[in-house]
């Protein structure tokens, strides 16, 4: 039997690379995974080859400490993988399919996934309402920062790949649609964005980057990205949008008003999450900001889309009330407004086969958006180490070294 390596999660700033267990189709127990998971039958299931896994900024929360994830967690949840192994109840999927896998582990029988709610199955996380893989809290899925994975319910969830061959010519953009490609467009549309309307995205790490290709792919006239970090709103500027460094103006609306005439936007969208930090001078943590920010500079009536991260426990929070998820939100400005509010995990298969037509018939360019960045596995510290730094990469892991000969 082939052998398995994964990166692991040890203790807050570090992950190492471990000999894991070769996945079967059951799931053992283990790091994270909840007592009433262990020993689950996944007859259902596929073993994967992993040809590409990516690091996530939700990813990076686990690792910097801001979560309550167990050490030794194996983590990794955006999968793009061969199958080389069919559990005896999977119908139409076979060994050597291409295939993507969402993020959100999904049974296909329960009433949220019949209603293509697959953010919020209500079978497969005994903790709470929705799943995934290599995080805290979900249940106990082993990740897919590895050479190969088990992913269960594979006729509902993968999406297959119609031409293989023409697949791996544009790889790195169809490792995108596991996650970060459908919540970033899931970010953008549940904002409402259109054609001709204005979009402001806060946040430039790989997610608002990829809400930004987004909203221009559907049909936004201006889309604005603000961000911390000058090298992220350097690559945001890259394929087309308009850049404020926050680190430089505090007035979110002013700035805007420059770019529009106006300091408002018909929508916005989140894409930091619980870890934001005040605008300005000084940048301490203030993780309302942003929520706080896109509801004063969006119209009445407006959207805002909240793909951003938010957790129900941050043990390195800035006070107690963080710590549990407790925020100091606006919530009378945003409803003097009427605004719309859409969180929660991406509902990926709502978007995924659409998103990978995009790409295969060139419209959309998410890799070169979000800088797609290939390493190793064994590399997979140093890319959490320069992501946690700012660096405007996504980092693709490519773990048996194919797409890098």
């Amino acid at each position: 039997m082939a052998g398995n390596r994964g990166v692991a999660y040890i203790e807050p700033g570090k992950v190492e690379i471990q000999n894991i267990d070769y996945p079967d189709l059951v799931l053992r127990d283990g790091p994270g995974v909840n007592p009433l998971n262990v020993g689950r039958k996944c007859d259902h299931g596929v073993i994967l080859k992993v040809v590409t896994t990516n690091i996530c900024g939700s990813d990076q929360h686990m690792v910097r400490g801001r979560t309550t994830a167990p050490a030794g967690l194996i983590l990794g949840h955006e999968i793009t993988g061969e199958i080389v192994e069919c559990g005896r109840d999977v119908e139409f999927m076979k060994v050597g399919d291409l295939v993507s896998v969402p993020f959100n582990i999904a049974c296909g029988r329960c009433r949220a996934c019949k209603e293509q709610d697959t953010h919020i199955c209500l079978n497969v996380n005994p903790e709470r309402p929705g799943s995934a893989y290599g995080y805290v809290d979900m249940g106990g899925w082993v990740g897919g920062q590895s050479e190969y994975v088990m992913v269960p319910y594979a006729d509902f969830q993968l999406l297959r790949f119609p031409d293989k061959d023409a697949a791996m010519d544009k790889i790195l953009d169809l490792t995108m649609l596991s996650d970060i490609f459908p919540t970033g467009f899931h970010g953008s549309y549940s904002a409402g964005v259109s054609p001709g309307k204005t979009v402001y995205i806060a946040g430039a790490g790989p997610v608002g980057l990829a809400a930004a290709h987004s909203a221009q792919l559907l049909g936004a006239s201006t889309v604005i990205v603000g961000d911390l970090i000058q090298e992220r709103l350097d690559q945001a500027k890259s394929f087309g949008c308009e850049v404020i460094n926050l680190r430089d103006h505090d007035d979110v609306g002013e700035q805007i008003e420059q770019i529009l005439g106006t300091p408002e936007v018909d929508c916005a969208v989140d894409a930091v999450g619980f870890e934001a930090s005040a605008h300005g001078a000084g940048n301490v943590e203030a993780p309302a900001t942003v929520l706080n920010s896109i509801m004063q500079i969006t119209r009445a009536g407006g959207k805002l889309g909240i793909p951003g991260l938010y957790v129900t426990g941050d043990p390195g929070a800035s006070d107690d009330d963080a710590k549990e998820g407790t925020l100091k939100i606006r919530l009378g400005l945003g409803w003097a407004k009427a605004h719309t509010f859409v969180t929660g995990q991406t509902p990926v298969m709502q978007y995924h086969r659409y998103l990978m037509k995009s790409i295969m018939s060139g419209r959309a360019q998410i890799a070169k958006a979000v800088n797609a960045t290939v390493i190793s596995l064994d590399d997979a510290p140093r890319g959490y180490q320069e992501f946690d730094g700012g660096a405007s990469k996504k980092f693709v892991i490519d773990p048996h070294n194919n797409l890098r000969k």
